[in-house]
């Protein structure tokens, strides 16, 4: 049997989506001369929509976007400027992203036993492929990103939470969906998990740290390294016993497990 280890990318691989996302939308708005900036509350807001070409258009529909832009009246040319302006906003944040980004904690060590061990591992991101390139090779190093099968939202036509991304996933590296271990960060990307038959575990942000995981085995603050910070399992399904981080055995041991799963003690850890 081969199992198959899938991350999202913003949020889970890094914790950028406060900070360089939102400063490469602005960035690309001045110049373009539209009187709009997202704002840290706004943008979270935001985040609902999955997918940061999708998060634009939206502003069609938003009165106080709509009080400093005239939107065109022809949803012809509303697609053209989104797609103009998520096509520079891709460039910017990309750019930002090679100033150097550190992975969160369990990323580069599960991926590289989980590789080693003969699983396949992936990503599956709703956003663009240059920007998942660029995060990944910062990220994990160029040689784990050849390595890792990738999905991005230029892939489907339907983002997050519809499952699509992770059934393509699945398909691609020929893994059984339950078989798979998806570790997300936000609730439309469990639900997107769970509804592709896979387990999900979550490694929320502080902007998605309070929003309603029920459908997750896991819900812990990071997947932890030997040595490091000890995490902390806050909610999920299954529940641990006694660790600081998560081993690949410990993932493998949830999937398709039920309600109330709990792993064996581990002593040394």
């Amino acid at each position: 049997m081969t199992r198959a280890l899938i991350f999202d990318c913003d949020g889970v691989i890094v914790d950028l989506e406060t900070v360089r996302h939102r400063r490469a939308f602005n960035q690309m708005w001045r110049e373009h001369g539209v009187g709009w900036q997202w704002s840290e509350q706004q943008y979270a807001r935001a985040l609902a929509i999955s997918g940061g070409r999708e998060r634009l258009a939206a502003l069609r529909d938003d009165p106080a976007f709509r009080a400093v832009y005239e939107v065109p009246s022809d949803p012809r040319v509303w697609a053209a400027t989104v797609a103009g302006w998520h096509a520079r906003k891709t460039e910017i944040y990309a750019a930002l992203v090679r100033t150097g980004v550190t992975a969160r904690s369990g990323v580069r060590r599960l991926a590289a036993e989980a590789l080693a061990a003969g699983w396949q591992v992936g990503v599956a991101s709703a956003g663009a492929r240059t920007s998942v390139l660029a995060v990944l090779r910062c990220a994990v190093g160029p040689d784990m990103t050849a390595a890792l099968s990738l999905v991005t939202g230029e892939d489907v036509s339907a983002k997050k939470p519809a499952p699509e991304v992770y059934e393509l996933a699945a398909r691609r590296m020929g893994v059984n969906p339950a078989d798979c271990v998806v570790v997300e960060d936000t609730r439309n990307g469990m639900r997107a998990a769970v509804a592709a038959g896979m387990t999900c575990v979550i490694t929320p942000t502080w902007l998605t740290f309070h929003d309603d995981f029920d459908a997750a085995a896991l819900v812990v603050t990071g997947l932890g390294d030997p040595g490091g910070p000890p995490e902390v399992v806050i909610g999920g399904r299954c529940w641990p016993g006694a660790r600081p981080y998560l081993s690949l055995d410990d993932l493998a041991a949830l999937t398709g497990a039920g309600s109330g799963f709990r792993l064996p003690e581990t002593v040394g850890r």
